[in-house]
């Protein structure tokens, strides 16, 4: 099975806070709207407009189990990365794509698609393990921590999940050059769905 997200199809409608989904339920309990895609005229006065993703597909069988809050920042990481990405393909690729994520043999998939631009890459995902094993233990700290802890412990340790979370985002960037280019924001996104997919054993 597969999971589609769509931007065009699905975007929350509470507009109360910069972050829709903080202090909601579980992902059954939002209520969803129709987001509007970027007209004509802001493409045409901005071509990078174009460069950008419009739809994910996660492969939902390569999908690691998950809490509750680890579901939860996936799919705030998908909203948000629909909501505003900067993703250009290299070559004379013209936008905006469609990506779908996956595992095959131990190797991050991206298959990218958008008008006649067709591209599969596989990555190798042994130079996010142990960055991904220590996001990991430093973000259920952290989950722990917003139940139990002082304002001061969970502020540490949400500094060290948002420093990893950074170094993974560079680390994508660097794995992705000469393939695909990224801003930062967009590259930290795609790093909290590839950490989705990432088996613990």
């Amino acid at each position: 099975m597969e999971r589609a997200v769509d931007k065009h199809l699905a975007k929350p409608t509470v507009t109360n806070s910069s972050n829709p989904y903080r202090g909601l339920g579980p992902p059954l309990l939002w209520s969803w709207g129709v987001s509007v895609p970027p007209t004509c005229g802001e493409i045409m006065s901005d071509p990078k407009a174009q460069q950008r993703l419009q739809s994910i597909v996660i492969d939902e069988s390569s999908l690691a189990s998950a809490s509750r809050d680890q579901e939860h920042e996936r799919q705030v990481a998908i909203f948000d990365l629909l909501e505003d990405n900067y993703f250009e393909p290299e070559g004379e690729a013209v936008g905006p794509y469609d990506l779908k994520i996956g595992l095959a043999d131990n190797r991050l998939l991206l298959d990218i698609t958008g008008g006649a631009y067709e591209r599969r890459h596989l990555l190798s995902m042994s130079p996010f393990k142990s960055l991904i094993r220590d996001y990991f233990m430093v973000c259920d700290s952290y989950y722990d921590a917003i139940r139990n802890a002082s304002p001061a412990q969970i502020e540490a340790l949400d500094m060290g999940r948002r420093g990893l979370h950074n170094e993974g985002s560079s680390l994508l960037r660097e794995r992705l050059a000469g393939k695909v280019s990224t801003d930062l924001d967009t590259s930290r996104r795609l790093f909290t769905l590839i950490c989705a997919l990432y088996r613990r054993g």
